[in-house]
């Protein structure tokens, strides 16, 4: 039984879609379904039905995914303390990244990894920051590239690379892109659609309206950022964003406050680190 069937049986769980599950691991959808079928050869069950357009996992789908998560980790914990006692590159790297950082800072990075290390299978998972940095705490990503928390965990290294300046938006048509000079008082007028309050994104919106006393009015969390931008782009309500996410669906409001948010690497320093994870931390600490 091939490993890469259970890796796909695995994306195509987490993502309930045979077209995301192949972007994901970089393959077609053609050979996303032919390991899935294997799977059903082998173990004699049908793991997946159609349900419309898309596809419903059965009982027995559901009943094999923690055994192969499972199965899966362990095997991962064999091939990084192997390949931490040789010299050789290779063998299967887990990380993480937010959707946000995999689309707008990684895609340069990891292509020139996979160039200088060819023998290593990169399984890149997309998760919230904030799912990211406890999967890495737990020893279920090597690493990870996601939002830095307002505060870090004293047994994890951080590296920040790259500044996100977040600004506040609104619709060209919203009553507050009319107007200048604003402050966070004339926003509390009106409703906004921020993300969930658990996300480091949020709380560090938050934490400037709690520093006035402040509480704005809440009509919508929502995530990711992009359906955010699209709800705001249509008049629901004003918004904070990352800068690079404006466009001229939207217009900038004109506040006087400077807020960033760090983008950047995490990792575990006490659990054993594959080379291919010391290589491409390596490589993100020399730009």
């Amino acid at each position: 039984m091939n490993l890469a069937a259970f890796e796909a049986f695995v994306k195509v769980m987490e993502t309930s879609s045979i077209s995301l599950a192949a972007e994901q691991l970089f393959i077609t959808q053609p050979a996303v379904t032919k390991r899935i079928h294997s799977l059903e050869d082998y173990f004699g069950v049908k793991l997946f039905e159609s349900a419309g357009r898309g596809i419903q996992p059965t009982h027995a789908a559901h009943s094999l995914l923690p055994k192969v998560r499972t199965w899966l980790n362990e095997l991962g914990e064999i091939h990084h303390t192997l390949s931490h006692e040789q010299t050789q590159v290779q063998g299967r790297l887990k990380i993480g990244t937010s959707h946000h950082i995999g689309l707008h800072h990684l895609g340069e990075p990891l292509k020139n990894f996979v160039q200088c290390f060819p023998q290593v299978r990169l399984d890149v998972h997309f998760v919230d920051s904030e799912q990211a940095h406890e999967q890495v705490l737990a020893g279920e990503l090597e690493l990870a590239f996601l939002t830095l928390p307002p505060i870090g965990d004293d047994r994890l290294n951080y590296l920040t690379m790259w500044n996100d300046p977040l600004v506040f938006v609104a619709s060209p048509f919203h009553p507050l892109a009319q107007q200048t000079q604003l402050t966070l008082e004339d926003l509390i007028a009106y409703p906004s659609l921020l993300p969930a309050a658990h996300t480091y994104t949020s709380q560090i919106t938050l934490a400037e309206f709690e520093k006035k006393g402040l509480k704005p009015k809440i009509s919508m969390s929502n995530n990711p950022l992009e359906s955010i931008r699209m709800l705001v782009s249509i008049g629901l309500g004003w918004s904070v964003l990352p800068k690079t996410l404006v466009n001229q669906d939207l217009k900038q409001l004109d506040l006087n406050l400077d807020m960033q948010r760090q983008l950047g690497m995490v990792w575990h320093p006490a659990r054993i680190q594959s080379k291919a994870a010391e290589e491409l931390i390596n490589m993100m600490q020399l730009g």
